[in-house]
């Protein structure tokens, strides 16, 4: 390493120029507090591109000169370093002249200051460095390369940048930190390079195998989103496909398919109507014989009843004559029982008085009977009237008034009684005891006015239910079943919901054996019910019918039947009142003194001959009553033969009028069926041509059927399929297969390069490993070279220093944690180690500088400087001659500052001593730094 010779400063903070000699093994810099030792210092450390101590910047000082540039400017020795090396320190730069100069360049620029280095050969001065211009201008990391291949070690400058006061800061150490260091100052710096290079080498490879991997696996991410876009792209493809399946083929083709069936179906169906229509044509046939056979009976039928009514007629007659002939007889025979019955009481006023009095209470009784009778066939005759030209009966008072409070408030309704008709009259009991209860159920015809016309009813407490039009159905004959009640019913508006249901769910059974065995809900035509309570009859009056005009010709029948039946009980009354109101004429003249038995008397013979005539009348009367009574009844029964005849045939000649019109109608049907299936048949054929012979194989639609199971199915799956492409998350992008494609060649170059890095970074971790062996082997010489240095320094010192040699393993890790664990003997008191609290202060000091100098100590490459502030601090003169006699023994260059003191010791060591002084106030230049030499200083020895 380099040695310094001469410094000179410009500008250099209150310093105007300076140029002060260092060619001296030791160099004092002394002077008070304040007047610029490590200023001087500092300059030193810019120079050699370190930084100023203490925080401080080359641009304080170089703003403290208040001028536009500063100088710094030094002359180093460039001998060879030894007799067997002839190379010199800065031999690399290309110098190689026994001086050279170092100079830094501070100038303004702009508002800032900057710094640049220059180089030179031999002893060149500021001016002549002017000259040269920014030719050879470096900058700072150029020049601490070229300074470091001149000696100038990274380790040496951070031993350089020690801080005031901290000359113990070696010591101070860990042994990992001295360790570095000492590698750092003595290793071979080729081996150092090399295992620099190759960990370095290794660390990029593996940091490139790393990112290699993470772009690869970023990569397969990308990879394996392409993948799945990919596929979502394929199976939108797919639903295209399928889409474009289904609309071209699969529906078409299944519309045909079922089309086809179709026409089949129909054309099987059409030749059932032939078969059937054949039938109805023989059967047409049997029943035209059959009428005539029954008009001949409906003929006979009627003469029969000519023959019995003009019979009967004549019965009658002589009935009737019979009667008139025995009434006066019979008269006579009562008038003598009359007075009989008088004669035994007119003798006896008592009996006489209460016979009086029965036959006038009697009297009084027959007119009521015959008030009530009167007012029974009134009301009759009026309910006759009233159904006079009425289609349906009517409705009870409360009844017409709730329906005309609707009506007034413009609510649309209808009742059950007034929407269903009986179809069939046998089953006619049954229907109206079903529906009785449920005849005024009111329904409504809009669902917006429930809440009204709840209120209406509430106000007119209708006792029957009110249905919203919501709960209300029609009724649809397809859906009926056909053995319910509700089959023998016509209804023409919506019924309740609970109505239809119940109506549907009751069976007609023919009588309750049938319905024990089928079980359930059932009805006879005798409207005898069982439901899921029990069984009941529920069988209505005729004259309480309501449903139809079938109810009508019932109630008109019930009302005629009871109005004969009054007219016979009027006329039993007046004959009643007539022989009633004769006795008690009878009985008030004998009250008055007539005398019956005077009469009995008088008309003896008379009655006599009633009395022997009667019988004989009687017989007479009673031969003609029965005569006629038989008449009568034949008449009856040929009156039912008859209507059965006359019905049988209506019924016969209805029956076959329909059957011709079905025929007719059927005829056309069939007419029109069969251009219809022609038509259809034909169009099939063409369709069928218009489709590829692959697409109608037997199996093709086999397997069509098996997958879609019909053409609306398809239809649906093709709305599927429409609304799952209208979906936004498929991959439309049709370039993503070919960016996959892409891609994937990408990742498989990537995995090769990853393989080739790989293989890069074992052969790179070999080479690693065999320059750590390299570095492990110089290590351990540079270990053994320190300790030997360190023991050496500590002979001259008087001190006993003995370096641990630290565990070395081919492992970076235990390479990491190996350190240099130093022991130092003080006058023989025992070892003390590094940093252990236990040395004093001048201690502290031997061992820092031993430790430092033996950083410097090189028999190979001797020379090197030191700055030191202040080693002499807290000091006393026993271990201030000590430090000097250490340093003067080693043969290192130091550069050291001390304050003016009263110990004069601290300059005993020094070769050259710089006196510097505080700049007086107001002055812009501080005094010049004073120069003390000792006469007959020796030179530095450099080999």
């Amino acid at each position: 390493m380099f040695h310094l010779q001469h410094i000179e400063l410009l500008h250099w903070d209150y310093c105007q120029r300076v140029s002060l000699p260092l060619d001296a093994a030791i160099v004092t810099i002394a002077g008070p507090n304040g007047s610029g030792k490590t200023t001087l210092l500092d300059a030193l450390r810019t120079l050699l591109g370190l930084e100023c101590s203490g925080g401080r910047s080359y641009k304080t000082y170089a703003r403290h000169a208040n001028a536009n540039s500063a100088w710094l400017r030094a002359v180093v020795d460039n001998t060879p370093r030894n007799r067997q090396n002839a190379s010199r320190p800065f031999a690399t730069s290309l110098l190689y002249a026994d001086h050279v100069t170092l100079a830094c360049r501070i100038e303004r620029n702009g508002g800032d200051w900057q710094r640049r280095y220059l180089l030179a050969d031999g002893d060149v001065s500021v001016e002549e460095l002017l000259e040269r211009g920014d030719r050879d201008v470096l900058g700072l990391e150029t020049w601490r390369k070229r300074l470091a291949a001149a000696g100038l070690t990274p380790a040496i400058a951070r031993v350089l940048s020690l801080e005031q006061g901290q000359t113990d800061r070696l010591c101070e150490y860990n042994p990992r930190e001295l360790l570095r260091l000492v590698f750092d100052v003595f290793g071979d710096q080729e081996v150092l390079d090399r295992y620099e290079q190759a960990r370095g080498h290794q660390q990029n490879v593996a940091r490139e195998v790393e990112v290699a991997d993470r772009e690869l696996a970023h990569a397969k991410n990308q990879l394996a989103e392409l993948q799945l876009r990919v596929n979502n792209h394929q199976r939108y493809q797919l639903k295209l496909r399928e889409r474009e399946r289904l609309a071209t083929e699969v529906v078409p083709v299944l519309r045909w398919a079922e089309q086809r069936r179709s026409i089949a179906e129909r054309l099987r169906e059409l030749h059932r109507q032939k078969l059937h229509f054949g039938a109805e044509a023989r059967r047409r046939s049997a029943l035209r014989g059959e009428l005539l056979s029954l008009f001949e009976a409906q003929q006979a039928a009627e003469q029969r009843l000519d023959s019995l009514k003009a019979e009967r007629s004549e019965a009658q007659q002589a009935q009737a004559q019979a009667r008139e002939a025995e009434r006066p007889v019979e008269a006579l025979v009562k008038r003598e029982a009359e007075l009989n019955a008088l004669a035994a009481v007119e003798g006896d006023p008592g009996q006489l008085v209460g016979r009086l009095k029965e036959l006038s209470q009697r009297q009084s009784a027959l007119r009521e009977d015959w008030t009530r009778a009167q007012d029974a066939l009134r009301s009759d005759e009026k309910a006759l009237a009233e159904l006079s030209g009425q289609r349906l009966p009517p409705p009870p008072p409360e009844v017409t008034r709730f329906r005309r409070t609707l009506e007034d408030a413009g609510i649309a309704h209808h009742l059950v009684a007034d929407v269903v008709e009986v179809n069939d009259e046998a089953w006619r009991a049954a229907a109206e005891g079903l529906l009785r209860a449920a005849r005024w159920v009111v329904v409504l015809g809009r669902a917006g006015d429930e809440s009204q016309a709840m209120a209406l009813a509430e106000r007119e407490r209708y006792r029957h239910y009110l249905v919203p039009a919501a709960d209300a159905q029609s009724v649809h004959s397809g859906s009926v079943p056909a053995a319910s009640m509700l089959a023998v019913l016509r209804v023409s508006a919506p019924l309740p919901g609970w109505l239809t249901q119940q109506l549907a769910k009751v069976k007609r059974v023919s009588g309750t054996e049938e319905g024990q065995r089928l079980g359930g809900e059932w009805i006879t035509p005798q409207a005898y019910q069982r439901d899921g309570r029990g069984g009941r009859s529920v069988f209505v009056e005729p004259s309480q019918h309501q449903f139809g005009a079938g109810a009508v010709q019932g109630r008109r029948a019930a009302i005629e039947a009871r109005l004969a039946r009054a007219q016979q009980v009027l006329t039993g009354i007046a004959q009643a009142q007539h022989e009633n109101d004769r006795h008690l004429a009878d009985a008030q003249r004998a009250a008055q003194g007539h005398q019956a038995a005077e009469e009995l008397a008088q008309r003896q013979g008379e009655f006599a001959q009633a009395r022997s005539t009667l019988p004989t009348l009687q017989q007479a009367r009673a031969q003609a009553g029965a005569r006629w009574t038989a008449l009568d009844q034949q008449h009856t029964a040929a009156v039912g033969d008859k209507g059965r005849a006359e019905a049988a045939y209506a019924q016969a000649q209805h029956t076959l009028g329909r059957s011709e019109t079905d025929a007719e109608r059927h005829e056309r049907d069939v007419h029109q069926r069969q251009s219809e299936l022609r038509a259809s048949a034909a169009q099939s054929q063409r369709q069928r041509r218009q489709f590829p012979a692959s697409w109608v194989t037997p199996a093709k639609l086999s397997g069509l059927i098996d997958a879609y199971d019909s053409a609306k199915q398809a239809e649906l799956r093709q709305e599927a399929v429409q609304r799952e492409l209208e979906q936004p998350h498929w991959e439309t992008d049709a370039t993503v297969e070919d960016r996959h494609l892409r891609m994937q060649h990408s990742v498989n170059e990537q995995a090769q390069q990853l393989s080739d890095r790989s293989a890069s970074n074992e052969m790179a971790r070999i080479a690693a490993h065999n320059a750590r062996d390299r570095y492990i082997d110089v290590l351990r010489a540079t270990v053994r070279r320190y300790r030997k240095n360190i023991q050496e320094l500590g002979e001259l010192a008087g001190v006993i220093v003995n370096a641990e040699p630290p565990h070395l393993d081919n492992d970076d890790t235990v390479l990491a944690q190996a350190g240099l664990a130093v022991k130092f003997s003080f006058d023989g008191k025992g070892e003390i180690g590094l940093n252990d609290g236990e040395a004093s202060g001048g201690q502290q000091v031997l061992k820092s500088l031993i430790l430092l100098v033996g950083l410097l100590k090189d028999d190979d490459t001797p020379g090197g400087f030191v700055f030191i502030d202040e080693p002499f601090a807290h000091l006393d003169v026993r271990n201030i001659q000590l430090v000097g006699h250490f340093l003067r023994s080693t043969r290192a260059q130091y550069l050291l500052t001390t304050p003016i003191t009263h110990n004069v010791e601290v300059f005993e060591p020094a070769d050259i001593t710089l006196i510097t002084s505080k700049k007086p106030r107001g002055a812009r230049w501080a005094p010049p730094i004073a120069v003390l030499q000792r006469r007959g200083v020796p030179e530095l020895v450099t080999s």
